[in-house]
């Protein structure tokens, strides 16, 4: 995936991400087209993780 392509994967990528951390939520996980940072950032503050090790996780999955 370049730049994060999870506009045709996000509800495949949304399941896998609460199974492995439970504590986020719906609106943690909610997507606009456009705002991938805003989402970006919101992961890297809930899972104490930098950008590019959520990046990494992304792509992993």
């Amino acid at each position: 995936m370049d730049k994060l392509e999870i506009k045709g994967k996000w509800n495949e990528l949304k399941g896998k991400l609460k199974q492995k951390y439970g504590e986020l939520t719906e609106d943690d996980l909610s997507y606009a087209e456009g705002q991938e940072d805003e989402l970006l950032g919101k992961l890297q503050s809930k899972l104490g993780k930098s950008r590019s090790e959520v990046v990494k996780f992304l792509n992993s999955l």
